[in-house]
């Protein structure tokens, strides 16, 4: 196994505000309360958490009820133990291959910092009250071929909480069809029939697959649906429903800063925006606030209603970190670029309702390859970088490197020489008549024009005549770049560790690198 290393501003879609956080801190520094991530930092961060005996011997029963005994269970239980927190919407069959990255990272920052004197120990928020069922009722997976394949569990339109979602045939048979062709993918197929199992939930079966996935690395799991943890929040609730404007006010002056430096706002916010749900019925209700009421399709509550009921409420995306880290005595919260940006909005609730911050750290990331395609990259000359212009790009830059010598010589022999007459054609006709000469500009492009499109389509036609190669150019770009989005952001874990084996989550771990903030391209 090795890595090499790709700067995030080389890959597509990189935002100005992580490429900042990542690579130029003290710019982004007034957005986070611990902008940079060294070990005071961490120290910093841990010194300002403040947790009684009674709220953490809480926090142990609420995680009792889900997770299982264990080491992590009762380290958290002692008094100045911290958490390494991160989270993910309970996608189908584990969901993008970044949720086992942000766990792994987490696992190793929780062993650095308890061998570095601060004791602390991983944490998983899964993010159970989401509604938006389009975003995790599918999975992204490749067969023996690196062919992308989409497996959807499919029901109708509701407002239900995610978590909650009853399993109705699970696209098991599917994924064991797709897989069949790769070395562990029975093995993987049979441990996600185990926890994609009948009469469970999308909640239930997300925590199961993973805790079987790194059972070893003791991760421990928040259901925030779960009513212990619902009875946790609802203080920090309670004050940010009572400061509302307040908050809402800081948030806009925020978007405003982050505009004015170049950045954008992740989370829209007005003010008429609500920073809670409702939870009724089993569905999660969207709020408007007008001052200090709100409304839900002609009702209206006040304020003190809703405080009153702040264990049936659920927070959004702007107030649900700081929702989280009341509940955990959190020292690091482990995020991607989306989550980041979020945090830089949240950090003026932060201040009000929580007075505290944990540090922000970018999560680790990966493409993930094999020896065989280590050696087609090499063969064609490629790297990741050239999979961002797209698969046609792809094979003509492959279907180059087919075109016989001679033959590459040749044309770029005329090219050279076409080049050289029209110069010095146009340097006569400057002296001549200079209207011929911009003329003559027109037509060298044009040919120009004519030799590289002779070039491309040579290229073509030996690409066409060599078939190993054209299949050599899908596989790549179907396991590089599939659907023109990165390895990471589209498959599951799960075809990587039927090609590799359920140990692949041991050579991540050891592949994360703390102090790096880059993307890794890792050859297993």
């Amino acid at each position: 196994m090795h890595c090499t290393c790709v700067r995030h501003t080389e890959l597509p879609h990189t935002s100005s505000l992580f490429a900042d956080v990542l690579y130029h801190p003290d710019r982004t520094a007034r957005f986070y309360h611990h902008p940079f991530r060294d070990l005071s930092a961490y120290q910093a961060a841990a010194a300002e958490i403040r947790i009684s005996d009674e709220r953490r011997a809480a926090l142990i029963s609420a995680l009792r009820v889900q997770n299982p005994p264990g080491a992590s269970l009762e380290r958290l239980a002692q008094p100045g133990t911290v958490a390494v927190v991160t989270g993910q919407q309970v996608g189908l069959f584990s969901g993008p291959a970044y949720t086992v990255y942000k766990l792994l990272h987490a696992a190793k920052l929780a062993d650095w910092l308890t061998a570095n004197g601060i004791p602390a120990v991983p944490v998983f928020w899964m993010a159970t009250e989401d509604h938006d069922f389009a975003e995790v009722n599918h999975v992204w997976i490749f067969d023996s071929e690196h062919r992308p394949l989409k497996l959807e569990m499919r029901r109708s339109t509701s407002a239900q909480p995610v978590g909650a979602v009853a399993l109705v045939d699970p696209p098991v048979r599917e994924l064991r069809a797709a897989l069949h062709g790769l070395p562990f993918g029975e093995e993987v197929a049979d441990l996600v029939e185990e926890t994609y199992r009948a009469g469970s939930n999308m909640g239930k079966a997300f925590g199961e697959l993973l805790r079987e996935l790194l059972a070893k690395f003791d991760v421990l799991q928040v259901d925030p649906m779960l009513p212990e943890f619902r009875e946790l929040a609802a203080p920090a609730i309670r004050a940010a429903v009572e400061a509302a404007p307040e908050l809402t006010a800081g948030i806009l002056d925020r978007n405003q800063e982050l505009t004015g430096s170049g950045y954008h706002a992740q989370v829209h916010v007005e003010d008429q925006t609500s920073l809670v749900f409702l939870l009724e019925n089993g569905k999660r209700l969207t709020l408007r606030r007008n001052g200090r009421e709100y409304t839900l399709n002609g009702r209206r509550f006040t304020t003190e209603e809703l405080v009153d009921r702040a264990s049936s409420l659920s927070p959004n995306a702007l107030l649900r970190p700081v929702v989280q880290d009341s509940m955990l005595p959190t020292v690091a919260c482990i995020g991607g670029p989306a989550e980041l940006a979020y945090l830089a909005q949240s950090e003026t609730i932060y201040r009000t309702v929580l007075g505290r911050m944990p540090v922000a750290v970018p999560r680790s990331g990966f493409t993930i390859l094999d020896a065989r395609s280590q050696k087609l990259l090499d063969r064609y000359g490629l790297n990741l970088q050239h999979f961002f212009h797209g698969e046609e790009a792809l094979r003509e830059r492959i279907s180059a490197k087919l075109v016989p010598p001679a033959l590459t010589g040749a044309i770029q022999e005329t090219e050279a020489t076409m080049e050289r007459a029209i110069e010095r054609l146009r340097d006569e006709l400057i002296g001549f008549d200079p209207t011929l000469a911009v003329a003559l500009e027109r037509s060298g492009r044009k040919i120009q024009y004519q030799l590289a499109k002779v070039e491309r389509k040579t290229g073509r036609e030996a690409l066409r005549r060599d078939a190993r190669a054209a299949r050599d150019a899908a596989s790549l770009y179907g396991l590089l770049f599939p659907e023109r989005t990165l390895q990471e952001r589209l498959y599951s874990i799960l075809p990587f560790l039927a090609k590799h084996g359920l140990d692949l989550v041991d050579h991540i771990y050891q592949a994360i690198e703390l102090d790096c903030t880059d993307h890794r391209v890792m050859v297993v």
